[in-house]
């Protein structure tokens, strides 16, 4: 399965701190030799502050050498400094942690560095020194610590870069220490900061992000958006599939217009998790017709976009899982499905974002292929539908009972014992019917077009407008030069007064 896994394709895209849970899953799997692994596990840690770890990999590559004495002496040096950003950042911390100072900080940024200023002598540059200190323990592994630093250098700084890369990294910190739901939030925060800011701080947050991107800094603005996208789908994976209603939201996000074209821009990769998340949502959109609280039409027709999706994209990227979606709803091929389906088994029970949904993927991809092949066929034989969901008579028995029960099929479905078939007597749909849902959304769609034409039709006679006003004021411009050279020829053609002579060359 080495030629389906992503974590070499991902890292790149990644926090060096990011990588190591990556590898050591893939430690785990065996599908690449123990060394190689541990190979790029030291080449990784050689980065950061963590020179135990580093010195326990060398020996561990490389048993028949001494670790090099430069491990020490770097250790040291790590330790000196880490004593002096502390001392520098507990400067900070003190004051901002005294009750008076909380209660006296408002929204404004400049107001609390003056205010800082006049009471506590707390420069900007004195509250960098929380910046610098949450990096450094980042960078040393203590996730948790780091993010309580570059948050509360975040509420209090100006500096747009630094701010953007305290946003980076608390967004790792979070997710390192296993705090999803914070996650989470950084996660929205970050996004809209992406969305919304100016070209120079896309820059700043591209250049941020992380020290393990080998793209080269360019001054595109859209490009520069793109880069920081592109690191923000690969970084939200964490988040999306620890957090409990993350496959939601990755399909309201991945699908948005923007995201989905990052994704098919920069990363085709993506559509493998895109696809997993809408095979695993199935269900739950499924039975949230009949809820009280739905998700969005969206979420609800994720299938039939992310199919869309996999059929544009299937010259960059193809895998067994999308491929078994490729198969079943736009070759209608069952057979080659069952057999892509066995293949995404594998790969899912494999991928480290994945491992986790095994039971729930190969339970909803069985009720998609259930729900397709019953839609085409009146009469199933059920130990020929048990063989397509991969399962034995009796088990395939009792899991399509539970799906009749389960869900909206029950009313068209009944089971006859004696012939081992499933009838389905489904009624014709209302030629009316069939037209509400060709015209759904037709109205929103006309009115959408019709804003669009009168805001194009207003800017052309506003430019229509002004085109004529400068063109007016040319004219009297124009036809007041003309004017006085009209002037200065009459007076010209006056007759000389009388006693005076004319020249004549």
């Amino acid at each position: 399965m080495a030629e389906h896994d992503l974590t070499k394709t991902i890292i790149p895209y990644l926090d060096r701190h990011l990588a190591f849970p990556l590898l050591a899953h893939l430690a785990e799997l065996s599908i690449f030799t123990d060394r190689d692994v541990q190979i790029a596990q030291y080449e990784l840690v050689k980065g950061t502050n963590m020179y135990d770890y580093s010195a326990q990999l060398f020996k561990s590559i490389y048993p028949d050498q001494e670790v090099p004495a430069e491990f020490e002496e770097a250790r040291k040096n790590a330790l000196s400094t880490h004593e002096r950003l502390q001392q520098e950042a507990q400067a900070v911390f003190d004051v901002i942690e005294n009750p008076e100072v909380a209660q006296a900080l408002r929204q404004d940024k400049i107001q609390n560095l003056q205010y800082l200023k006049d009471n506590y002598n707390l420069t900007l540059e004195q509250i960098t020194a929380l910046y610098h200190y949450g990096k450094f323990r980042y960078s040393s592994g203590n996730y948790s610590s780091a993010a309580d630093y570059l948050y509360h250098f975040r509420v209090l700084s100006t500096d747009a870069e630094l701010n953007t890369s305290a946003h980076w990294g608390k967004l790792a910190s979070d997710i390192l220490s296993g705090r999803f739901d914070v996650a989470l939030e950084e996660l929205n925060t970050l996004r809209e900061t992406i969305d919304t800011r100016t070209s120079a701080s896309l820059l700043a947050a591209a250049a941020a992000a992380s020290s393990t991107s080998s793209s080269q800094t360019t001054s595109d603005p859209a490009l520069i958006q793109l880069h920081s996208r592109t690191w923000l789908v690969h970084w939200s994976l964490f988040v999306y599939f620890n957090h409990p209603e993350g496959r939601t939201l990755l399909l309201e996000t991945f699908l948005s217009p923007t995201y989905l074209n990052t994704i098919q821009t920069a990363s085709p990769w993506i559509l493998r998790y895109l696809a997993a998340a809408a095979i695993l949502s199935r269900k739950t959109a499924a039975a949230s017709n009949n809820s009280a609280a739905p998700v969005s039409s969206r979420v609800r027709h994720a299938i039939r976009e992310v199919v869309k999706v996999i059929q544009t994209e299937e010259y960059q990227y193809q895998d067994p899982i999308t491929n078994f979606l490729r198969e079943l709803y736009v070759e209608f091929d069952f057979e080659r499905a069952q057999q892509e389906l066995s293949k995404a088994e594998e790969v899912v029970s494999n991928d480290f974002f994945l491992n986790q949904f095994v039971e729930e993927f190969l339970d909803n991809a069985r009720y998609l292929i259930s729900e397709a092949y019953c839609r085409i066929h009146q009469k199933i034989d059920i130990a020929d539908l048990s063989a397509r969901l991969n399962l034995s008579p009796e088990d395939g028995e009792k899991w399509i009972v539970n799906l009749i029960r389960e869900t909206r099929m029950g009313a068209d479905a009944k089971i006859d014992l004696g012939k081992n078939v499933i009838e389905i007597n489904r009624p014709p749909q209302p030629v009316y019917q069939t037209v509400i849902e060709k015209t759904r959304g037709l109205a929103l769609r006309t009115q959408a077009m019709g804003a669009a034409l009168g805001r194009a039709a207003a800017l052309t006679h506003q430019q229509l407008a002004q085109q004529q006003q400068q063109g007016g004021q040319g004219q009297q411009a124009q036809g007041g030069q003309q004017g006085g050279q009209r002037q200065q020829e009459a007076k010209v053609a006056q007759p000389p007064p009388a006693g005076q002579t004319v020249a004549v060359a």
